[in-house]
């Protein structure tokens, strides 16, 4: 009878741990596991990349609160306006059982993250670098909230769409291929990292990276270069290209007025273009919105009408 019922207990457990492997899971990108047996059903979304894939994904009713300056899609302005500057207690208010957050949040306010999971909130934090990494950031928000098979067709959706751009772009000689510095931020003069979004929509969009030897700073989608390299490669630089939006205020005067840039190949030509930093810089299906756009600025006479759903 002891073999009997130790062969039962084993095999029990076996069972146990081949559910659990199969069961639904997360891993964010401060290294936490997070099981997920039911779909999150009230859900706060502290990173503008987060709420507008969460709406594209059809959670409207899920959805409880939103950051303090969301507005796309429209129906962020609906929701409740929060911040990681709140006190816990106006989170909890809401009764969250999810609040997904970017790695900066959970890296400079612990406190604000760690009294949440006191609270017994779940907090995922997600960030993606690169465009692998997003159809996997995608498949996460897909398992967080039960929504994997949408997740999958957004997936195929947007691919469909790049094909579609690719098909455009692919018609433009290599020769003829316009060499592009990608501003990420004006003020010492940063570009973006080689594997960033950015630069996947710039490369995507037929342009040509001049500042690939940029140093990338920690794993972010931002890279040092600075102005003495940018005015070593003047006479190479077809078109200066700028993100513009919270994280680089930038005007096309204060370009064009840069002390020594003047002798930018792009600034005599007249090629200094700017594009809206949420189209090109967060990881959402309208960065195929950011590559059509991109891809006008540099060949306005080859490009048709927009390739995206």
């Amino acid at each position: 009878m002891p073999f009997i019922r130790n062969l039962f207990m084993i095999a029990a457990l076996v069972a146990f741990l081949q559910s659990d492997a199969l069961a639904d899971s997360v891993t964010d990108g401060s290294g936490r596991r997070i099981q997920v047996d039911r779909p999150f059903q009230r859900i706060i979304s502290l990173y503008g990349a987060h709420t507008e894939n969460l709406f594209r994904l059809a959670l409207d009713d899920e959805i409880i609160g939103v950051g303090r300056n969301e507005t796309y899609p429209p129906e962020a302005l609906k929701k409740p306006a929060l911040s990681y500057h709140d006190d816990a207690e106006k989170f909890m208010a809401l009764r969250p059982d999810l609040v997904l957050i970017r790695p900066m949040i959970d890296r400079v306010y612990q406190p604000f993250v760690r009294k949440l999971e006191l609270a017994g909130i779940t907090v995922v934090s997600l960030q993606p670098v690169g465009i692998e990494d997003m159809y996997r950031y995608w498949r996460d928000l897909g398992i967080l909230t039960g929504k994997k098979a949408e997740a999958e067709a957004m997936i195929r959706s947007f691919e469909a769409g790049l094909i579609a751009i690719r098909e455009q772009v692919d018609r433009i000689p290599r020769e003829a291929r316009k060499k592009v510095y990608f501003e990420a931020i004006h003020r010492k003069m940063k570009t973006f990292s080689q594997d960033s979004m950015a630069m996947f929509v710039l490369q995507t969009a037929g342009g040509i990276n001049v500042a690939e030897d940029a140093s990338q700073m920690r794993r972010t989608n931002i890279a040092a270069y600075g102005k003495e390299r940018i005015l070593a490669k003047a006479a190479i630089i077809d078109v200066y290209l700028a993100q513009q939006g919270a994280m680089n205020p930038i005007a096309k005067a204060d370009i064009l007025k840069e002390p020594g840039f003047q002798a930018l190949k792009a600034v005599q030509n007249g090629e200094v273009y700017l594009i809206d930093e949420w189209i090109v810089s967060r990881p959402t299906f309208r960065l195929l919105e950011g590559i059509t756009q991109v891809a006008g600025m540099l060949y306005p006479d080859l490009m048709q009408s927009p390739a995206y759903p």
